[in-house]
């Protein structure tokens, strides 16, 4: 079961990155679940996927893309999720995923249930 968990969430992950890459805030706020936290440090807490789109639109407005991911680590949360950690880099910016939280959600898909992570330099 783990692998096709792990496996799910590696799939989630990509489709959010996709989705950014691709300038596409809603197919972002997509892979969170409905009541899903955000914390965006230093730009503050982002409740429920209609104030995670917004944030996502807001970053995108300003030119932000190009979204990698490196140093990724998966650590299993219980029989159905896994928690991600990452650096990251986009064409402006980079920084750290502290923890985000992957469970996988009654259609079978991974959703982020929490984000954070921070940005900590301009490109």
């Amino acid at each position: 079961m783990t692998n096709s968990v792990l496996n799910e969430c590696k799939a989630a992950i990509s489709r959010w990155q996709t989705a950014f890459n691709n300038q596409n805030a809603a197919g972002c706020a997509e892979q969170y679940t409905p009541d899903s936290v955000m914390d965006a440090r230093p730009f503050g807490r982002f409740e429920g996927r209609e104030a995670i789109q917004a944030f996502w639109q807001n970053i995108m407005d300003q030119g932000f893309k190009e979204v990698d991911y490196t140093n990724v680590t998966w650590d299993a949360e219980g029989d159905d999720g896994f928690i991600l950690t990452a650096s990251w880099t986009m064409n402006k910016a980079f920084g750290a995923v502290h923890r985000e939280y992957w469970q996988i959600q009654a259609d079978g898909k991974a959703r982020l249930v929490t984000d954070d992570f921070e940005v900590q330099g301009e490109r």
